[in-house]
C-alpha cells in the first residue's frame, strides 16, 4: 500500500470548492521517475482516485488544491509565502530535539494503525461520467458561469 497526502481542512474552508490536482510519484528513492500530475478534479473525486491508485501499489499521491492566480503579483505572493514557509520549517527542524517527542510519535502511529484497521478497502473511484460532470462544474466555476 502506498501513501496519500492531503490538507486537513475545516468543513467551511473556501479551499474545498477549488479544483484539486493529484501528483503521483514513487514512494521511495528506489524507483526514480518523474511524478505524474492529473486533474483538475473536485476534491472528493481527487481523493477517491488517489486512494484507488495507491491502495495496491507503493506510490505516493499528493492531493492539493489549485490556487488560481489571476496576476503576476498573486503568483509572486504565493512564491514568497512558500519561501517563508520553507525557511520556517528549516528553522523548526534546526531547533527541534534530535529525537523528538517519543510519546507524540507513538500516539500518531497508533492512530494511523487504528484508522487502517477500520478501513475495509478503498472506496470505488468515480466513474468517467462522474469525472466529466465534475470537469464541467470546475469549468463553470473558472469561467464565472457557476450557479
Amino acid at each position: 500500500m502506498g501513501a496519500l497526502v492531503t490538507l486537513d481542512l475545516p468543513d467551511d474552508s473556501p479551499m474545498l470548492g477549488l479544483p484539486w490536482i493529484i501528483t503521483i510519484g514513487p514512494l521511495g528513492d528506489v524507483d526514480e521517475w518523474e511524478p505524474v500530475v492529473c486533474g483538475p478534479y473536485e476534491r472528493p473525486q481527487a481523493l477517491a482516485l488517489a486512494e484507488a491508485v495507491v491502495a495496491e501499489e507503493q506510490l505516493m499521491a499528493v492531493v492539493e488544491p489549485l490556487l488560481p492566480a489571476v496576476s503576476v503579483e498573486e503568483i509572486r505572493g504565493e512564491i514568497a509565502a512558500a519561501q517563508v514557509a520553507a525557511e520556517d520549517e528549516t528553522a523548526q527542524i534546526e531547533e527541534a530535539d534530535l529525537y523528538g517527542d517519543f510519546e507524540d510519535t507513538i500516539d500518531e502511529e497508533l492512530e494511523a494503525a487504528a484508522a487502517e484497521d477500520d478501513r475495509v478497502g478503498p472506496p470505488a473511484p468515480p466513474t468517467e461520467a462522474e469525472l466529466r460532470a465534475g470537469f464541467e462544474r470546475i469549468a463553470a466555476k473558472l469561467t464565472g458561469r457557476a450557479d
